[in-house]
């Protein structure tokens, strides 16, 4: 009846899109630190989906499509949203407009040479596996904004407002060096669990 792939190993990709989705709502009604949050959920379901999916027996087309499926998701949540909350914070000069087209720019860019290591590996290295990471995997925002977006509560508001533009034209260049970033251990995923609620707690309870 509908085209595409259905199966257990993309409902995380899904949830992570639509926690994404309410906070660009949940931006644009000016819950900022609500946004926040939703990014952080969104960063915690690509923390596990992959898991997930390689937990799932899979054919070669349900493999490919979710490499597809995870990239396209990854352009809503790590591109188009950090983007969204920086307007949506006040940073509407045309600097900041400059910033956000280069950092659109590079997040394509970065899924799209991802998608291409993705294929190659399968056609030449095959059951060999690549501890690396080539450039800063655009999820890291997931973190990284947020972390930025707490500094708000601590330095005064002309600090703020120079640092954040800034770290997100940093964050799109690393999208797009030629470096190795060593993958993180299965431990980084209970560290990112407990930061995540750690931030979640600490965003509410400023907010509040």
């Amino acid at each position: 009846m509908f085209i595409g792939y259905y199966n257990v190993s993309v409902i995380l990709t899904y949830l992570g899109l639509s926690f994404s989705v309410f906070g660009i709502y949940e931006a644009f009604m000016g819950n900022i630190s609500l946004a926040f949050v939703c990014l952080i959920l969104s960063g915690i379901c690509d923390l596990f989906d992959g898991a997930v999916a390689r937990s799932v027996k899979r054919n070669d087309s349900e493999k490919n499509f979710g490499v597809q499926i995870d990239s396209l998701c990854d352009v809503v949540c790590y591109g188009v949203f950090p983007i969204v909350l920086g307007i949506c914070m006040g940073f509407t000069k045309k600097f900041d407009i400059a910033i956000y087209i280069l950092y659109g720019i590079c997040a394509v860019i970065r899924l799209a040479y991802f998608n291409v290591l993705t294929l190659e590996k399968k056609s030449f290295l095959k059951n060999k596996k690549d501890d690396y990471y080539y450039g800063l995997p655009v999820t890291n925002v997931a973190i990284i904004l947020p972390l930025i977006y707490f500094l708000k509560f601590l330095i005064s508001a002309k600090a703020f407002n120079l640092a954040y533009p800034w770290v997100m034209f940093i964050v799109a260049v690393l999208f797009v060096s030629n470096f190795k970033l060593k993958k993180p251990s299965e431990y980084w995923y209970v560290i990112c669990s407990i930061l995540a609620v750690v931030g979640i707690a600490i965003i509410f309870s400023v907010k509040h």
